[in-house]
């Protein structure tokens, strides 16, 4: 077997795209997807029908700007969210505004709407995750997400605090994000990159790993952002890695033996201290960890950019008939 089947068999592998044709071609278990994804899918000529829907249905529900905006990003994000579970046998997760990420009514409302979407849809909404930025309010909307049986899934996690704060929340799926980890670390220690047993990104994520399985959570932990497939690889054995198309295409064409490093079993035997978190802690240990305070502000920055963008080109998708996008 190559690469990517072996990898399959030890851990569920996610397509992290919005392309529906890539998820075609590697059958994954799940997908993820999030604003940069869906800009980059929705110009694509052969997915304009479910951006044409999207419009339509904003066009048709309000006259206010902000309104429309939201309601075309919702329904396009479920567009694609409904087309994806076509394919994957799993779940496909779908992302809240990350402008909304301070705000924790305003995520709970949010991801309830796109969960009655999905639902109006005909789709089983226990096969969508959503996606919540791991800030503190963030973490406390999805808490209350799942008690009301939404399963959510936290994305620009960086540091333990912020998986441990998911994890005593009863999230459903962490999303750690492995080559943003490094790229900071790169940058800050000037060197060109690290072997894959020592990448700070495949660290961050086995550390989270081993203390989830040693304590006992049920939360589970989903590798991302990777930048090669020596990360990947390096983690074998976690619970579910969201791949990009191209490192998928890079182990489907890759021989040799892969070695699971993650085990419960081992976890289970570690001398791990458990940690008591409230925001308090929370806060602080953000405080201290100069790279998973950067890089999630670099992240929610990032996301709305794309948000914007894609409410841009939604607009000019309009044929004349565009209004304004939310700011």
């Amino acid at each position: 077997m190559n690469k990517l089947e072996q990898l399959k068999q030890m851990t569920t592998v996610v397509a992290d795209t919005g392309d529906i044709d890539s998820i075609a071609s590697y059958r994954p278990t799940d997908a993820t997807t999030n604003p940069s994804l869906l800009y980059k899918a929705a110009r694509q000529p052969r997915y304009r029908h479910l951006l044409d829907d999207a419009i339509d249905y904003a066009a048709g529900r309000s006259q206010a700007m902000e309104s429309r905006a939201r309601d075309m990003m919702d329904r396009l994000a479920v567009n694609f969210g409904a087309e994806i579970l076509k394919i994957v046998p799993g779940r496909v997760s779908t992302e809240v505004d990350a402008r909304l990420s301070f705000d924790t009514e305003a995520t709970i409302a949010r991801a309830e709407k796109i969960i009655g979407l999905y639902a109006d849809a005909g789709v089983d909404t226990a096969r969508i995750l959503i996606k919540v930025a791991s800030t503190w309010e963030g973490i406390k909307a999805a808490g209350e997400l799942q008690r009301r049986g939404i399963h959510c899934n936290l994305t620009l996690m960086f540091g333990l605090a912020q998986a441990i704060a998911c994890a005593e929340a009863g999230v459903t799926l962490v999303s750690p994000f492995v080559g943003r980890i490094l790229d900071w670390y790169k940058k800050a220690e000037g060197v060109d990159g690290y072997v894959p047993a020592d990448d700070p990104g495949v660290r961050s994520v086995t550390r989270i790993y081993n203390y989830y399985k040693h304590h006992g959570y049920a939360t589970v932990v989903m590798g991302a952002s990777f930048r090669n497939t020596g990360e990947i690889l390096e983690l074998a054995g976690c619970d579910l890695l969201t791949i990009a198309p191209s490192l998928m295409e890079e182990l489907r064409n890759a021989e040799g033996v892969v070695i699971r490093h993650l085990n419960v079993d081992a976890a289970r035997g570690m001398d791990i201290p458990r940690v008591e978190m409230n925001e308090r802690r929370f806060r602080w240990d953000m405080n201290e960890d100069g790279m998973a305070t950067e890089k999630l502000a670099e992240g929610i920055r990032n996301f709305t950019r794309d948000t914007l963008k894609l409410e841009e080109f939604a607009c000019k998708a309009c044929e004349g008939n565009a209004w304004p996008v939310s700011r």
